[in-house]
């Protein structure tokens, strides 16, 4: 491959690709089509706001989701979503904070929290929310307590992670529906509060 070839965008990349693809007979577009609205169709932060609401209200669905995600989610019809990587829930609490990073590129799981933002594929969220994530999550708003442990929890294409934040004060008072409400693509990254 010639070296101007890493200076294109990835979007142009990916599109060569494609068409060498079609070119040779091994896909058509029509197959790439159908993956992409496959994969994105139901593809919501919704659906990980619902998981973390149900966890909220369940105790018994909250052990589950902790001890086996994948079943987790697949307990609420979205296990289509996340087969062919292990998928780890990791709960926040009054002492831990946890945030999720792939070091690497970008491998996060999208059918729970929708398409990822440009900003957790940038190369300075990658670095920095492991060498400095308090000040990473400051950016973002979020403030800790010194004595809050900030665990950082590096994805990869065998394992993607959700996190479960901490319950909504009231949260005991509200249905299911108001507490998906409550919770945000970037409190399940960790890059807010909820």
């Amino acid at each position: 491959m010639s070296g101007d070839h890493d200076e294109l965008p990835v979007a142009a990349r990916v599109r060569r690709l494609e068409e060498r693809l079609v070119e040779a007979g091994l896909a058509t577009d029509e197959e790439f089509d159908e993956i992409l609205e496959g994969v994105y169709a139901s593809a919501s932060p919704v659906n990980g706001a619902r998981m973390v609401a149900r966890a909220w209200t369940d105790p018994g669905y909250r052990t589950r989701l902790l001890a086996d995600a994948n079943a987790a989610a697949a307990e609420l019809g979205f296990g289509d979503g996340v087969h062919g990587y292990l998928l780890k829930a990791v709960e926040n609490t009054p002492d831990v904070h946890n945030m999720i990073v792939c070091t690497l590129c970008s491998c996060y799981p999208t059918s729970l929290l929708g398409p990822s933002p440009s900003w957790y594929k940038s190369f300075a969220y990658r670095s920095r929310a492991v060498r400095e994530p308090r000040a990473v999550l400051a950016e973002f708003g979020v403030e800790l307590p010194d004595s809050t442990e900030v665990r950082v929890w590096d994805a990869n294409s065998e394992t993607r992670y959700i996190v479960l934040p901490l319950p909504a004060d009231g949260a005991d008072e509200m249905d299911e529906d108001e507490l998906v409400s409550l919770v945000t693509r970037n409190g399940l990254i960790g890059t807010a509060i909820r």
